[in-house]
């Protein structure tokens, strides 16, 4: 008897690869209310330190990128899951009872190691079922959805600490942690058959690596989404002193952050219209070029007027550069994977952690620049985009060689 779960509607794989890749936005994203308190709690001194909460998370999961990958290829996609999410809890749960900041960053490192399987895998199994401009709609259509849970968790947050404090948003991460792998266990289908399983070796890794990292192609685009990713994960880190510290939103930061990653997840709709129609890389280039504009204009404005930008014309600024990341994200990972999709574990494997990697360090430096001001945040802005439309180009025109 057969007992694999019969196959899933298109909406619940969607929604339960969004709810799986969301597991890292969730462990971020809800913490942010709680950076203060937490960083009085252990007696973290200097205040730029504290975005290492969130910095590090990212720091564990690009090393843990490279190695789920090529288990997936060889012992499946549900399996390797399993793994990354009980990882994931365990470092959950040193957070959780974390006693002061260096086991708290710790705990941190090991969730995002293990998270890194959900964000893999997910994206291999997604490759298993899809290909092409249907890969870029579904891509799409799951930003699309994984997007409601930064834009909601820091509210999540803030609830939570009006009855508890900031363990106690590590103990609701426990919870959906638990929910979201009974779900793949019960509802979703292996999507890996055995007939198409590497076995696992050295060699075959090696072999995975070496011809991931030689194509030319996805090298660029995966440069692009890591110089692109890390401008983000700036704001990500920077966004608690800014919006609540600095512009004194006080509990209404949850509010503006989840407008915000509306934005992003308003673009992914309109992305998943538009992939139909017109090809990836153009709509990445039409992007990248908005957000350059977009953070050219706004430097000019910092730079003329007196004192910081207002509160609204900020929230205009990042709203229209946060629409085209929702564009990106999804575009630059399925162009990356795309020639590689007879590999698709270890390819995602490997493009995902030098990415990440890439992205920890740029964002992680421009969070750390952060002076109380909006400049460090518009600057990393306006570099990442001019050096990805440079990536970008030279992509497009290293697959036109190829296709000649």
């Amino acid at each position: 008897m057969n007992s694999q779960p019969k196959p899933v509607s298109n909406f619940e794989f969607i929604s339960l690869m969004a709810l799986l890749m969301s597991l890292l936005a969730l462990a971020i994203d809800s913490v942010l209310p709680a950076l203060s308190q937490l960083g009085s709690d252990l007696q973290v001194a200097e205040g730029n330190d504290i975005q290492l909460v969130l910095s590090s998370i990212f720091f564990g999961m690009a090393f843990g990128l490279i190695f789920y990958g090529p288990i997936s290829d060889s012992f499946g996609r549900k399996k390797t899951i399993y793994l990354g999410v009980g990882v994931f809890i365990l470092g959950d749960l040193i957070s959780l009872f974390a006693v002061d900041f260096n086991m708290m960053i710790i705990g941190r490192v090991i969730q995002g190691f293990g998270a890194a399987a959900c964000r893999v895998v997910s994206l291999a199994m997604i490759r298993d079922k899809f290909e092409g401009p249907e890969m870029g709609r579904v891509m799409s259509l799951i930003v699309m959805f994984f997007i409601i849970v930064p834009a909601i968790a820091p509210s999540i947050g803030q609830g939570i600490l009006w009855i508890g404090d900031w363990r106690a948003i590590f103990a609701f991460v426990f919870v959906v942690s638990l929910l979201s792998i009974v779900w793949l266990h019960f509802r979703q289908e292996e999507t890996l058959i055995v007939e198409k399983r590497l076995p696992f070796t050295i060699t075959v890794i090696l072999h995975g690596i070496k011809e991931t990292l030689s194509n030319k192609t996805s090298r660029n685009y995966m440069l692009a989404s890591g110089f692109i990713f890390g401008s983000f994960i700036g704001y990500l880190s920077s966004s608690q002193q800014l919006l609540q510290v600095h512009y004194q939103l006080g509990e209404q930061f949850a509010l503006y952050f989840g407008v915000l990653a509306l934005a992003v997840g308003l673009s992914s709709f309109a992305n998943s219209k538009l992939v139909m129609r017109y090809k990836m890389v153009n709509l990445c280039l039409v992007s990248l070029t908005g957000l350059l504009t977009f953070s050219g204009m706004f430097f000019a404005y910092c730079l003329l007027i007196t004192g910081e930008p207002a509160l609204l014309v900020l929230m205009m600024y990042l709203s229209a550069t946060f629409f085209c990341f929702g564009i990106l994200f999804g575009n630059l990972n399925a162009l990356a994977v795309q020639p590689l999709g007879h590999i698709a574990g270890v390819a995602t494997s490997v493009i995902s952690s030098i990415q990440t990697l890439i992205s920890v360090f740029i964002g992680g430096y421009i969070g750390y620049l952060y002076n109380g001001s909006v400049m460090p945040l518009t600057i990393g802005f306006l570099i990442c985009a001019l050096l990805s439309i440079i990536l970008v180009l030279r992509a497009k025109q290293k697959g036109k060689l190829n296709a000649a």
